[in-house]
C-alpha cells in the first residue's frame, strides 16, 4: 500500500461504528461484529493505536445529530488522525453535506479513507473522484429506500390496512382489522367518558368529575410482555386524546400529523406531531369498523373543545364559568365585529364591553352596556324557544334518576371482576410452585394477599355505593317536576339554579349575537344553532342609570324626613316602616347618607327647626310641661294642629299653636305630673 506512509502510521487510526437504528442493533449484530473487526485490519496494515469510535450507534446517518462524528471531524482537523476505517462509505455519512465535509478536512490534513474495497486518499484527484461518487450512491441509495417505504406505507394506509399502533379500547383481529376490545370494562368505561362528556362539555370538568367518583380509565403500556393495559386515575391529556381521536368514531385516519423541519445551529430540527388541517390529512375512510361514537358526535367534541379554549382569537366563545355575565363569549359588536368581553362588578352585576372599547390603540371606545336588561331579553326568547322541550326533558330527569348513581356502581362492579380473576390467576400460580422454592413461594403469596386485598376493598366500595342508591322518584317529586316543567321561568331564575347551567342552555340553542348599539337601545340579532335567526331591541340604561333605582315615593319620604330629623334617626323609622332599599337592605345611618348625597337632598342641620318656628312631639311636652301621651291625645282630639310625614314619622308642631286659649284650657285639666325623681315617664314616641 504506497498510500500509506511513515506520516500516516505516526498518527492514530480512528474506526467508525455506526448503526442506523435500535431495531438494527438488537437483530443484526454481524454489522457490528464487522465493523469492530477493522481495528485487527488497522493493526494489519501497519498501526499501532486503533481507536474506536461508536458513539453513534442507533443514530441515523441523514443528517441528525451525531456527536461520534463530530468527535472524529474534531480528531481529523487536529492532525490527530492519520486514517478513517469505515465498512462503508453509507456508515461515514448519508448525505452530501457531511460526505464532503469530511473528504475536504481529510485532504487538508493528509489523512486516508480505508473501507473493506480499497486505501483511498482525498488529495489524489482520481480517489476524490470515487469518493464522490461512492457519497452520491450513499445518498441515492437512502433517498431510494425511503420513497419505496414511504410509498408502500402510503398504498397500505389507503386501504385502511396500516396500524402502527391500536388505541385503547381496540385490538388487531385475526385478519388483521380493528375490532372492539372484548373487556367488558374497557368498553363500558370508555362509553361512560362520552356520555359524561355530553353532559359536562368540558375535559378539564369532566376529569374532575371521573376523579371524584373514583373511576379509573385504562392505558396500553407496550412492554417485555407486549401490550398490556393499566388502569389508573384520569388525566387530562389521556381524556383529551381519547375525546379528538378520529378512530373512536369508526373512522380510519392517516396523515394527521407532520413534521416540520428548520435549521438551528448549522443543524436540522425535527419538530414531530404538528396537527393538520382535516382537509389536508392523507387518508380518511369513514365506517371502516365499529366506533364507541358516530361521526357527527366527534365533529360535535372537537367544536366544543375548540370554544372552550380562552386567549385563541376573537371567534372563540371560551369555556363556560361562573360569572354573572349569561352571553358572554355570544355577543359580537355589530360596528367593529369584534368580540365582547366581561367586565365583572359583583356576583349578579357585569358589563359587556366591546374588544376594541379596552384596545389602548383606539383612540375612542366602541361600545360597553350593562348585563342586566339584556340577558333578561334573551333568557325570555331561549324560554320561549325551549318551552316545548320542557315536558320532555322533566321525563327524563325522571327516569335517568336511578341511572345517575349507578355508574359507578357498574364501574366498580367491574373492576371487582377483573381483581377477582386477578386473585385466582395469583393462586394458580402460588398453587402451581415447588412449597420447598421458599424465594418464589414467599413472593407468589404476597402477589396473592395483595389481591385478595384489593378484592376486599371493593367489596367494602360496592357495599358503601348500594347503600347511598338514590331513591326512585316518588309522587310528590314526580307532580314538583312536571309543574316547574309547565313554570320555566321559575325554575330559570330559582336560586339552586346555576350561572353554568344557564350558560350551557344558551349556548346549547345560541351561536351568536349581533349587538349593535345605538341612541338608548340594543338591537341585537340572534343567530341560532338551527340557522334561524331572531331580531330583538332592548332598552340602553343612559349613562350614570342602573336597574337599582328607588321609588319616588321613598325619596319624597326620606327628603321630608331630612327636614326634621338626622340621618341616624331617619333609618330606624324607614326599617320600622318596613321600606328597604333598592338593592332590598335595610337601611342605616350611612346608606341613608349617600342616598342623599345621590339625589341632591341637604342634610339635616341642628337648630333648623327652630328657625322655622316647629317643634317635635318631645319639645311640645317641654313646652306645655305634660307628658308626650298628653300631647298625643289632644292632637288625637283635634285641639292642637300638628303634621305627620307618615305613620310612625314625628309629629310637627307650630310654635304658635301651643299659645291657643283650647289648649291652655285642656292642660289645665290635667293632672300634673308628679315631682317624684323614682317616676319615670314612659316614652311612647
Amino acid at each position: 500500500m504506497t498510500k500509506i506512509t511513515g506520516d500516516h502510521l505516526a498518527r492514530s487510526a480512528y474506526v467508525y461504528v455506526r448503526q442506523s437504528s435500535i431495531d438494527q442493533l438488537l437483530h443484526n449484530p454481524e454489522s457490528r461484529r464487522r465493523q469492530y473487526a477493522l481495528t485487527t485490519r488497522a493493526c494489519a496494515l501497519g498501526w499501532d493505536n486503533a481507536i474506536v469510535i461508536d458513539d453513534d450507534l442507533g443514530r441515523s446517518g441523514g443528517g441528525t445529530a451525531r456527536p461520534g462524528f463530530e468527535r472524529l471531524l474534531a480528531a481529523i482537523c487536529s492532525g490527530d488522525a492519520g486514517a478513517v476505517f469505515a465498512l462503508e462509505a453509507s456508515r461515514l455519512a448519508r448525505n452530501g453535506r457531511d460526505w464532503h465535509t469530511l473528504l475536504e478536512f481529510c485532504a487538508l490534513v493528509g489523512s486516508l479513507i480505508i473501507d473493506e474495497d480499497g486505501v483511498y486518499d482525498p488529495r489524489l484527484v482520481n480517489d476524490r473522484l470515487l469518493l464522490g461518487m461512492k457519497g452520491t450512491f450513499s445518498e441515492l441509495e437512502l433517498s431510494t429506500l425511503r420513497q419505496r417505504s414511504q410509498e408502500a406505507l402510503r398504498l397500505k394506509a389507503a386501504r385502511g390496512d396500516l396500524h402502527t399502533t391500536v388505541a385503547i379500547g381496540y385490538r388487531r383481529s385475526a385478519d388483521d382489522r380493528l375490532e372492539q376490545d372484548p373487556d367488558l370494562r374497557i368498553r363500558e368505561v370508555l362509553s361512560l367518558v362520552f356520555r359524561k362528556f355530553r353532559e359536562i362539555s368540558s375535559v378539564r370538568q369532566l376529569v374532575l368529575c371521573l376523579r371524584q367518583e373514583g373511576i379509573d380509565l385504562p392505558t396500553a403500556v407496550h412492554g417485555p410482555q407486549g401490550r398490556t393495559v393499566r388502569w389508573g386515575p384520569p388525566r387530562y391529556h389521556a381524556v383529551h386524546r381519547l375525546l379528538t381521536n378520529p378512530v373512536y368514531a369508526g373512522a380510519y385516519v392517516f396523515g394527521r400529523t407532520i413534521s416540520r423541519t428548520r435549521v438551528e445551529g448549522g443543524r436540522k430540527v425535527i419538530t414531530h406531531g404538528v396537527a393538520r388541517r382535516r382537509d389536508d390529512w392523507m387518508v380518511l375512510i369513514r365506517d371502516h369498523h365499529a366506533g364507541y361514537i358516530s361521526w357527527e358526535e366527534y365533529d360535535r367534541n372537537r367544536t366544543i373543545i375548540a370554544g372552550n379554549a380562552s386567549m385563541k382569537g376573537a371567534m372563540v366563545a371560551g369555556a363556560v364559568r361562573n360569572g354573572s355575565g349569561l352571553l358572554v363569549g355570544l355577543l359580537r359588536c355589530g360596528r367593529c365585529g369584534r368580540k365582547f368581553k366581561v367586565l365583572h362588578h359583583s356576583r349578579r352585576d357585569a358589563r359587556y364591553v366591546c374588544a376594541s372599547h379596552v384596545d389602548p390603540s383606539r383612540e375612542r371606545g366602541c361600545s360597553a352596556f350593562s348585563n342586566t336588561r339584556i340577558d333578561a331579553a334573551v333568557s325570555a326568547e331561549v324560554l320561549r324557544a325551549i318551552s316545548p322541550l320542557a315536558l320532555e326533558a322533566a321525563l327524563q330527569v325522571i327516569s335517568g334518576r336511578k341511572q345517575a348513581g349507578s355508574e359507578r356502581l357498574r364501574q366498580s362492579e367491574l373492576a371487582l371482576d377483573q381483581a377477582r380473576y386477578e386473585a385466582a390467576h395469583a393462586r394458580r400460580q402460588y398453587d402451581a410452585v415447588d412449597p420447598d422454592n421458599r424465594l418464589v413461594a414467599g413472593e407468589l403469596e404476597r402477589r396473592w394477599n395483595d389481591c385478595l386485598a384489593a378484592v376486599a376493598r371493593l367489596e367494602d366500595q360496592i357495599r358503601s355505593l348500594r347503600s347511598e342508591q338514590p331513591s326512585a322518584v316518588s309522587d310528590d317529586e314526580r307532580m314538583a317536576l312536571m309543574a316547574l316543567a309547565g313554570d320555566l321561568p321559575a325554575l330559570w331564575n330559582d336560586a339552586a339554579a346555576s350561572i353554568e347551567t344557564r350558560k350551557r342552555i344558551v349556548r346549547a340553542v345560541l351561536k351568536e349575537i349581533i349587538v349593535t348599539v345605538e341612541t338608548g337601545r340594543l338591537h341585537l340579532v340572534l343567530h341560532w344553532q338551527g340557522g334561524d335567526h331572531t331580531r330583538l331591541e332592548v332598552l340602553k340604561n343612559r349613562s350614570g342609570q342602573n336597574r337599582y333605582k328607588t321609588d319616588v315615593a321613598t325619596e319624597q319620604l326620606v327628603r321630608e324626613l331630612a327636614r326634621l330629623l338626622p340621618d341616624h334617626s331617619i333609618a330606624p323609622v324607614l326599617n320600622q316602616l318596613g321600606i328597604r332599599s333598592a338593592r332590598g337592605q335595610t337601611w342605616t345611618q350611612l346608606r341613608v347618607r349617600n342616598f342623599r348625597g345621590a339625589h341632591q337632598i341637604p342634610v339635616y342641620q341642628e337648630g333648623e327647626r327652630a328657625e322655622r318656628h316647629e317643634l317635635i312631639l318631645g319639645e311640645a311636652a317641654s313646652r306645655l310641661g305634660v307628658s308626650k301621651m298628653t300631647v298625643v291625645r289632644l292632637i288625637r282630639d283635634g285641639l292642637l294642629p300638628a303634621r305627620q310625614v307618615c305613620a310612625r314619622a314625628p309629629y310637627v308642631i307650630r310654635e304658635d299653636d301651643l299659645a291657643r286659649p283650647a289648649i291652655r284650657q285642656a292642660i289645665a285639666r290635667v293632672r300634673p305630673i308628679s315631682a317624684d325623681p323614682r317616676q319615670e315617664i314612659l316614652s311612647f314616641q
